[in-house]
């Protein structure tokens, strides 16, 4: 969204017409990639109290109609790209590699929301490729970085909840990694975040209202970061809903 509302031109309004088809395909996307996360994890889930009562880890689905399902949202998504420019068709179906790679991730690396940050965040170029058919990567690139920093943020919080049931299944994940010193990383991520979205901002030239708001923001992030309690389960929850 953010991408698509930059590619617009000088004193132009955004094109409602993509935003509200981006919208659609955001969750569509979104709906797919926890499709496979729970097909996938389904075993995982069920010895993490939190998910052992997701429809697949509790046998409330079986794993054909998990899959079936996923089928679906896939055709969805692929109709979705198609109302969109070829370079853009190529992008949204290559980006669905990424999605479908991240649940494997917790398995093999120490950083997956490192991972899960690099596939999201891809949309910024999605978006931009939509509108024009170059990419401005002095644009782009800073706010994809952002994006990375923006998640490994919100889903550290997140996976503070499960990061002792996680530890016993042999998941791994930044909230294990980064243990006591969790607060120190977020705040880096954080300040990378912001100052990478003021570069965005700088190199897009854009006008001073988007500093006020990213000014909020910053003061929003801090907060959280500040103020969560990574030992409760309920206020992770609380914080990281609305980072996300």
């Amino acid at each position: 969204m953010r991408s698509i509302a930059i590619a617009a031109n000088k004193a132009e309004l955004p094109d409602i017409k993509m935003l509200a088809l981006f919208g659609f395909g955001s969750v569509i996307l979104r709906g797919a990639a926890c499709t496979v996360n729970d097909l996938l994890d389904r075993d995982i889930d069920k010895k993490v109290e939190r998910t052992k009562s997701r429809p697949l880890a509790s046998g409330a689905l079986t794993p054909a109609q998990g899959f079936y399902f996923l089928v679906f949202q896939v055709l969805l998504w692929l109709g979705f790209l198609l109302q969109l420019n070829n370079r853009s068709v190529i992008m949204g179906a290559s980006w669905l590699v990424l999605f479908f790679s991240y649940p494997l991730m917790k398995r093999l690396i120490h950083w997956p929301q490192a991972f899960l940050g690099f596939t999201v965040s891809c949309g910024v170029f999605l978006g931009s490729a939509a509108i024009k058919e170059s990419l401005d990567y002095a644009v782009l690139l800073p706010m994809y970085f952002a994006g990375i920093c923006w998640t490994l943020v919100y889903d550290t919080i997140y996976a503070h909840q499960d990061k002792k049931d996680d530890f016993k299944a042999g998941v791994k994940s930044t909230a294990i990694t980064f243990g006591d010193n969790t607060k120190y990383w977020l705040s880096g991520f954080g300040a990378a975040c912001i100052s990478s979205l003021a570069l965005t901002g700088y190199n897009a030239q854009l006008a001073w209202p988007y500093y006020a708001f990213l000014a909020a923001a910053a003061g929003h992030l801090a907060w959280q970061v500040s103020t969560v309690d990574l030992s409760n389960k309920l206020d992770c929850h609380r914080k990281y809903t609305p980072l996300h």
